[in-house]
């Protein structure tokens, strides 16, 4: 019942607005209300908090149906991580003020690691967050933010006792509204996903309340951090799912009514066997991705785990969707054909959410050890 109501729902908001979200370079706010009022967003959030009370999985669904469209501008991904960093690791009062903001889409949003100087370093991060009394007085900046240019809430890493690397990473809740000395530069130009409004942020002696901390104690932020970045990783895999049963339905439709040397382009055995290829390579990665969806629901999702179903899902996603265009011709590269977004829009799941270079360094220590 919750995948005919996403469905529908993207079918009739999503689809249609589509190009003018690429235009815009963002994902205007009347959509994200929309998508709050049919409950897309709180699937999984309790519902004391305004939630439907379910699981991860309500979340794996309006994921996967997202990227089954072709869609890759809708930040729901990172609203969903903030979602659940809040569940997990947010006092009473941060839960009940800011959760049902995020399930009626009221407010959105973001999770800030990267920086200019360093990527998936953490512990590198050079953003601190100096105690003022009641307050933090934080500096430092933030690059590549998916949902920047319009976040209501940023979950910051930021360094709380800089002398004590790892054991000094924190999470801050910002609020951005008419927050005196946080600016947002101008978003970004991206090869893909041009939709969404990736930006960076910038904060100047911004003041927040000490209250704003996320968890009990300072010095946890890297524990959270890694204890929640296998359902961000997971989700890529989701997404890298939808997204090539997207490109393989758009590409079969294609080669059954294109001709050529007058015949199908699907009568051809190369075009057969690519196809052939790409979908039991795509079953394969729907049997990992169900597993890792049961695995986090019984909180049993490991790092390890996590990282191979991210790397592995966007490696899968890129190579078919490769062959798809190579299948369109000309066509393929043309910005009229959805594959050409998609070819462009796929390439960044290989990069963010830790490269695909740190997945592997993050299975081999698993080996290792």
């Amino acid at each position: 019942m919750f995948s005919d109501s996403v469905k529908r729902f993207y079918a009739d908001h999503l689809i249609p607005n589509m190009q003018r979200f690429d235009t815009d370079g963002m994902v205007d706010r009347d959509f994200w209300k929309k998508a709050g009022e049919i409950g897309i967003m709180g699937g999984s959030v309790p519902e004391e908090y305004e939630g439907s009370g379910g699981s991860y999985g309500f979340d794996s669904i309006a994921l996967y149906e997202q990227g089954k469209l072709g869609d890759g501008s809708w930040g729901y991904g990172i609203q969903s991580i903030v979602i659940h960093y809040l569940i997990k690791y947010g006092s009473c009062e941060q839960k009940s003020y800011w959760l049902p903001q995020l399930v009626s889409g009221e407010a959105i949003g973001a999770l800030a690691m990267t920086e200019p100087g360093c990527g998936s370093d953490v512990q590198s991060i050079q953003t601190q967050a100096e105690k003022k009394g009641n307050h933090y007085l934080i500096n430092g900046s933030k690059t590549f933010i998916t949902n920047g240019g319009s976040a209501d809430l940023i979950i910051l890493t930021t360094k709380t006792e800089a002398s004590k690397g790892a054991q000094g990473v924190s999470l801050i809740l910002v609020d951005t509204r008419e927050l005196e000395g946080f600016r947002r530069g101008p978003r970004m130009n991206k090869l893909g996903q041009r939709g969404n409004d990736t930006a960076e942020l910038f904060f100047d002696n911004v003041m927040v309340p000490r209250t704003n901390l996320l968890g009990e104690e300072e010095g946890q932020g890297f524990y959270q951090l890694m204890k929640q970045l296998p359902w961000e990783r997971l989700l890529i895999g989701i997404t890298a799912l939808g997204t090539i049963d997207f490109a393989l339905e758009q590409t079969i439709s294609y080669v059954q009514e294109r001709k050529a040397f007058g015949k199908r382009l699907m009568d051809l055995q190369n075009t057969r066997f690519k196809l052939a290829e790409a979908k039991t390579q795509a079953e394969l990665l729907r049997t990992f991705v169900n597993d890792c969806i049961q695995r986090i629901e019984n909180n049993e999702l490991d790092a390890a785990t996590a990282s191979m179903v991210k790397y592995w899902g966007s490696e899968t996603q890129n190579q078919i969707i490769n062959e798809c265009l190579q299948l369109h011709g000309g066509y393929g590269y043309m910005l009229d054909y959805p594959i050409a977004r998609l070819y462009a829009d796929s390439r960044v799941q290989m990069i963010y959410g830790g490269s695909n270079e740190i997945m592997k360094e993050l299975i081999a220590r698993s080996i290792d050890n």
